[in-house]
């Protein structure tokens, strides 16, 4: 707004001539102003003295300074509403808030910067820190071959190819690419408390069966047998078939016991076939102790419900099988995989194959000695 050349002093001044008697004429010729201007300053300020102009001149001011904050203040709040994302936790979203701020509504840096939350100092502040992108690329590379693993056997992979990565920062860019693992179904929670399961100290103490059913794309359904070692979580065998009766478990025990010996102990579910004439032989002929657990209780077989958990969601849910055959080859390639090259987390970040013979290591060092 233009300064007037007139105080408030000179302008009551003036007012008090013209009250004394001068013709508004005379005083506009005499102070050199415009009619307009001397009937302006007689409405705004006719009566007052010195005091009451000055007085009203600051309240002037006041209110233009009000004015302009609550322009501000609703401009900041429109552009708190367009600003990307909903929450700004991060520098990064911060910086990104500030960069738009300055320029589609052109706040300048330190107006910017306050309404984002962040100094100024940071906003400027360069980062040192190494670019990260091979690392994501190779991660990246890793999830989608894996693509039911989570970041905590990502990072198991990573350090098995030689990254020196902290877990916190592999789950910071694990995040920022999107690769969460989505949760397949729910799962019902135990009530009250209960013993812990004991734990076989040593391999082929302790086997436990169990079946699973699936379907082929035709429709046709067929069964899966898994035989797990209790202390080592290998697979000892996942045998695919449309009907795996009594005396076929029987053949399979039989051919994994040739490699492996018999074990002390055999925990199942009472299944016919695990509790057919031919499994009853079996156990008798073999002298190996046979657990049943009790029914409707799945979870005192926990550790092959456990495998059976992650076959289905890393295999069955992930292929669709064209035949028996194709069943066979990729559930077979799987269990290859499953007990050489995937980290299990009970068993230190080791696979089971790994486990086992470090274990078989441990006893013949204690044997020597």
């Amino acid at each position: 707004m233009k300064r007037s050349r007139f105080r408030e002093e000179q302008i009551i001044g003036i007012l008090k001539e013209h009250q004394a008697g001068l013709s508004a004429k005379e005083l506009c010729r005499k102070h050199g102003i415009s009619d307009a201007t001397f009937y302006k300053w007689r409405s705004k300020y006719g009566g007052m003295e010195v005091s009451d102009a000055r007085r009203l001149k600051a309240l002037e001011a006041e209110n233009a300074k009000l004015k302009k904050m609550l322009a501000e203040q609703m401009l900041d709040v429109a552009t708190l509403k367009e600003m990307l994302g909903k929450k700004l936790l991060k520098p990064g979203s911060r910086r990104n808030a500030v960069d738009w701020a300055m320029k589609t509504k052109g706040y300048n840096q330190k107006r910017a910067c306050a309404l984002a939350g962040i100094d100024p100092r940071v906003y400027r502040r360069k980062s040192t820190r190494r670019s990260d992108t091979e690392l994501q690329a190779r991660m990246k590379e890793l999830a989608c071959e894996r693509r039911r693993f989570g970041y905590r056997r990502l990072h198991i992979l990573l350090k098995r190819e030689g990254w020196e990565v902290n877990w916190k920062k592999l789950y910071r860019l694990y995040r920022e690419e999107g690769l969460a693992v989505r949760k397949r179904g729910g799962h019902k929670r135990a009530v009250g408390t209960r013993a812990p399961r004991a734990i076989p100290q040593g391999p082929n103490q302790r086997w436990s069966l169990d079946f699973m059913s699936d379907a082929l794309e035709d429709g046709r359904r067929f069964r899966v047998l898994n035989v797990i070692d209790d202390f080592s979580r290998e697979c000892l065998a996942a045998v695919v078939d449309t009907s795996i009766g009594g005396a076929r478990v029987a053949r399979e025990l039989d051919r994994i016991a040739a490699l492996r010996g018999y074990p002390c102990m055999v925990v199942s579910d009472n299944g016919t076939e695990l509790t057919s004439n031919a499994m009853l032989k079996w156990q008798k002929d073999r002298q190996v102790e046979w657990h049943y657990i009790a029914p409707g209780k799945p979870m005192q077989n926990g550790f092959v419900e456990s495998f059976n958990g992650r076959l289905r969601d890393e295999c069955l849910n992930e292929h669709l099988f064209a035949s028996l055959r194709h069943a066979h080859d990729l559930i077979a390639a799987w269990r290859e995989d499953y007990n050489h090259h995937r980290p299990h987390t009970s068993l230190d970040g080791l696979t089971p194959w790994e486990y086992h013979q470090r274990s078989t290591e441990d006893q013949n060092l204690n044997r020597a000695y």
